[in-house]
């Protein structure tokens, strides 16, 4: 019984785990909530699909928390999952083998995460300027890559490609919600058990103490905006086999779900805090709520904000949280 009580209590205080025990209890009662609502929505059809629509999310938000605890943030997100999905289906419109399309989208991707890396740690630009700039002009390739125009469908040809990355079941689960396990599994054990996650960690929490440490913030910086495109890329080639077309205003609005999924799971805007498992939480959340309130008949103004909602008041308590005080800034006398 000691034991099983001494590994209780080395759970509880592991690091970030107070928040997700305290928003996980949180999902409980919105579940029970909405069930009595709308039976329905209890029913093995809507689990499969509130599981296959939070999926998505999730990969945003475990990109945006590496980002987060390093003290950054990507406000490009969104606008690399537009480029995904529209250069992954011009390619496969175009006749393109759609491995070899997933590889050359990737590459493109990844490339915008190491943009965002340098112009954030190397030329020391604010992140938010940064991303916003890389933001724009993963859009412009969005909508450039086809002409301005939406695509075709990618066709018969890619039938394979749509059921691997969405309509495809395995052992009774969406392909889509194994694909997010498998990134979250890989992350969390890159977050949580090597040197990397430790720096991520580190600079998040004290910069120029990681710099005495021999922290290379650069390349950890770098790492962390690799990881967020990544994870955006993924999530463009799931919004691809979805529609089964490219659309230029894929992914609008991504980088607001990615922020809602991390902080609400307990990762600290103000850097160096949160786990992964948080963002789980936090990303089921927005899915039941989204979910929840669509079966409840409310429209998708008022979803957006209780979501809005939701997310300042996360970041608010963080604040608090995290400074001990919370106080308005008085106005000076002119």
């Amino acid at each position: 019984m000691d034991n099983k009580d001494n590994f209780i209590k080395r759970i509880v205080k592991t690091r970030g785990m107070g928040q997700v025990i305290t928003v996980a209890f949180g999902l409980i009662p919105l579940c029970i909530v909405f069930g009595i609502l709308n039976p329905i929505f209890f029913s093995g059809q809507n689990i499969g699909n509130l599981l296959r629509q939070i999926a998505p999310i999730l990969i945003i938000g475990i990109g945006q928390s590496y980002v987060l605890i390093t003290g950054n943030i990507d406000l490009s997100i969104g606008s690399v999952v537009g480029m995904s999905c529209m250069i992954s289906a011009t390619l496969m419109t175009k006749g393109v083998n759609p491995l070899t399309a997933i590889i050359i989208t990737l590459i493109t991707c990844l490339t915008i995460g190491i943009i965002n890396g340098t112009l954030v740690s190397i030329c020391k630009l604010p992140p938010f300027i940064a991303t916003l700039g890389t933001m724009t002009i993963a859009r412009g390739i969005a909508q450039i890559v086809n002409n301005n125009y939406n695509t075709d469908s990618i066709g018969e040809g890619a039938r394979g490609f749509r059921d691997f990355f969405y309509y495809g079941k395995t052992i009774g689960l969406y392909n889509t919600v194994w694909i997010a396990i498998a990134i979250w599994v890989v992350f969390n054990f890159i977050l949580s058990k090597t040197r990397t996650g430790r720096h991520i960690y580190a600079i998040g929490s004290n910069i120029e103490a990681s710099k005495l440490s021999g922290v290379n913030i650069s390349a950890t910086t770098t790492k962390a905006y690799l990881v967020s495109s990544f994870c955006s890329c993924t999530v463009g080639l799931i919004i691809c086999a979805t529609s089964g077309m490219g659309t230029m205003d894929a992914g609008n609005s991504y980088e607001m779900y990615a922020v809602a999924a991390s902080v609400i799971g307990g990762v600290s805007t103000l850097g160096g805090q949160g786990i992964l498992l948080g963002t789980i939480i936090g990303a089921s959340i927005w899915g039941v709520l989204q979910n929840g309130l669509q079966f409840a008949g409310a429209p998708v103004a008022i979803r957006n904000i209780v979501i809005g909602i939701i997310v300042v008041v996360s970041v608010l308590l963080d604040v608090v949280i995290r400074t001990g005080t919370f106080r308005f800034r008085k106005l000076s006398k002119p």
